[in-house]
C-alpha cells in the first residue's frame, strides 16, 4: 500500500485520482479547502482515506511519511484569471513551493505538477507541438497571470529535482472533462453539455476558431500515475487524445447534432473575448509521443466523453 498526497483533491481531477487510488487500495491523504466537499464526494469514513483541510498557500510542509504526491490545486477559472490575477499567481506559486517542499522533507518516491497546455501560448497553425516546443505568451497581458504562473512552477519543479533531489515532473493537461464536472461549470464543454440538456441553442462568443485536443478524466488520471512512477524526474509530458483535435465550433455542432435531438442550433454572437476572459485564438496540437512512450494511450474519443458527462450531469445536477 503507497502513501499518496493529493492536493486539489475536490477538484475535477484531483477527486478522479483520489477515487481511482481509492479502488486499487492505496492510502490517499487527500489535501481540501473544504471538508464538508470534501466528504460530499468521498464519504465520512474510509479507513484507506484522510484528509488535510487547509488551503494549500497555508499549509506548513512536514513529514508525514508520504510516498508520493500529485499537486493539482490551482486556480482554473477564466474570468478568476481577468478579477484575480494577483491571487492566480500566488496561490501558483506558493501552493507549489509548499508541495515540493513536502516533498522534500517525505523524501517521496514520486511528484507531479499538473499543469497546462496553455505554457505553450497561442500556437498559429496545426503544427504538432512536443515538449520543447517555445511560447509567444505577452506577459503584459493580463490573462498571461495563469500560464505565466505554470511556467514558473514548472521551474520550480525542475529546480527542486536538480538543487534538493526531488523526483519532480510534469503533466502538461489539454482541456480535460467527464464525470464530476458541476453542472454550473462556467468552461466551454460545460456549457455545450448545459445546452444539449436544457434543449437551448449553443450560442458561441466567438468565431470558435480555437483548435486544440481534448482528454477524458480517466485518461487523464492513467497519464498522470503513468508519469509519477514511470517518468522521467525533471521532464515534461504533453498529456490528450491527438485524435480528439478540432475547433470550438466544430465541437459544439458535434454535441448539438449529437446530445441536442435536433433542436439545437449553433449561433455566433461575437464579444470581446478578452473581458470574458477566454484565451487568444491558438492551435494546440499537442504531440504525446513521450509520454506514450511510457506506455500511456487514450482510450475515449469526444462523443463518449461528451456522453458519459451528460449522463453523469443529469444524475448529479442538484448535488451540484
Amino acid at each position: 500500500m503507497k502513501r499518496v498526497l493529493v492536493s486539489g483533491a475536490t477538484g475535477l481531477i484531483g477527486q478522479a485520482i483520489v477515487k481511482f487510488l481509492l479502488r486499487e487500495n492505496e492510502y490517499v491523504i487527500a489535501l481540501a479547502r473544504s471538508i464538508e466537499r470534501a466528504e460530499s464526494i468521498f464519504g465520512k469514513s474510509n479507513k484507506n482515506l484522510e484528509y488535510i483541510i487547509s488551503d494549500v498557500c497555508d499549509i506548513e510542509p512536514k513529514n508525514i511519511n508520504v510516498d508520493y504526491i500529485i499537486h493539482g490545486a490551482s486556480q482554473t477559472s477564466s474570468r478568476a484569471f481577468i478579477e484575480e490575477p494577483i491571487e492566480t499567481i500566488t496561490t501558483a506559486l506558493t501552493g507549489t513551493k509548499n508541495m515540493l517542499e513536502f516533498a522534500r522533507v517525505n523524501n517521496v518516491k514520486g511528484f507531479v505538477y499538473l499543469s497546462s497546455m496553455e505554457v505553450y501560448g497561442s500556437p498559429l497553425n496545426d503544427l504538432k507541438i512536443d515538449e520543447k516546443h517555445g511560447t509567444n505568451l505577452d506577459t503584459m497581458k493580463v490573462r498571461s497571470c495563469y500560464p505565466e504562473s505554470k511556467r514558473m512552477c514548472e521551474s520550480l519543479c525542475a529546480s527542486y529535482s536538480s538543487e534538493f533531489g526531488v523526483p519532480a515532473k510534469v503533466v502538461r493537461l489539454t482541456q480535460t472533462f467527464g464525470p464530476g464536472v458541476k453542472y454550473d461549470d462556467g468552461r466551454v464543454f460545460a456549457e455545450f453539455a448545459r445546452c444539449a440538456i436544457e434543449r437551448r441553442n449553443i450560442v458561441l462568443k466567438t468565431k470558435g476558431e480555437t483548435r486544440r485536443s481534448y482528454l477524458y478524466t480517466e485518461d487523464a488520471v492513467n497519464a498522470i500515475l503513468t508519469v509519477l512512477y514511470n517518468g522521467i524526474p525533471g521532464q515534461a509530458y504533453n498529456a490528450a487524445n491527438e485524435e480528439t483535435y478540432c475547433s470550438i465550433y466544430e465541437m459544439a455542432k458535434m454535441v448539438a447534432g449529437r446530445f441536442g435531438d435536433n433542436s439545437v442550433k449553433v449561433l455566433v454572437e461575437e464579444t470581446n473575448p478578452e473581458k470574458l476572459g477566454y484565451a487568444p485564438v491558438l492551435h494546440m496540437n499537442l504531440d504525446t509521443t513521450k509520454l506514450r512512450n511510457l506506455g500511456w494511450k487514450a482510450k475515449f474519443n469526444l462523443e463518449s466523453m461528451y456522453q458519459n458527462m451528460i449522463e453523469d450531469m443529469k444524475i448529479n445536477q442538484k448535488r451540484y
